[in-house]
């Protein structure tokens, strides 16, 4: 069985670690904020809502072999800074790995992205985890398939994910 999960492992600014229950206070901003969720059809309304759902899913990757985000943890400042990780999806009846990466709008255009980003690719290309990788991106988030590209995917399909149009960067590792 592989190990999708990247707890304890670090980057040159970042702590990756399972997120807890304990983290929905940490996580609740960037739901309240309406940027993160503009791209996205059929998501909660309600921020609380919004998180508790996220939160569930991440719970049920991590006891279900499935991957899941990690808590991204600042060095040098002890903050929540997002999540980032490798997550089993399945997109066009095919099973893939996903990375993906969201962070607490505060700590946008700080670089941090693209350090959880090619931190995941690194840990699965260590683990031999797969012989490609993708990022789920909707069709219109521009930063995130800047963000992709700086991690040296390259854009391989655009398809429909749960009702939104998304492109499909990939890389072969």
């Amino acid at each position: 069985m592989n190990n999708y999960l990247l707890d304890g492992f670090e980057s040159d600014r970042l702590c990756f670690r399972k997120v807890n229950p304990s983290d929905a206070k940490f996580w609740l901003p960037f739901h309240e904020d309406p940027r993160t969720s503009e791209f996205w059809d059929g998501l909660p309304t309600d921020p609380t809502t919004a998180c508790e759902q996220d939160l569930e899913r991440t719970f049920y990757r991590y006891s279900n072999n499935l991957g899941g985000k990690m808590a991204l943890i600042s060095k040098t400042t002890g903050e929540f800074v997002g999540q980032s990780g490798l997550l089993v999806q399945e997109v066009d009846a095919r099973k893939e790995l996903e990375i993906a990466y969201s962070l607490l709008p505060k700590f946008w255009k700080q670089g941090y992205a693209i350090e959880a980003a090619s931190a995941c690719k690194e840990y699965a290309l260590s683990k031999k985890l797969s012989h490609s990788l993708i990022s789920i991106i909707h069709k219109d988030n521009i930063p995130s398939q800047k963000v992709a590209l700086k991690n040296g995917m390259r854009h391989d399909t655009t398809t429909d994910y749960h009702g939104n149009p998304v492109h499909i960067f990939r890389i072969h590792i």
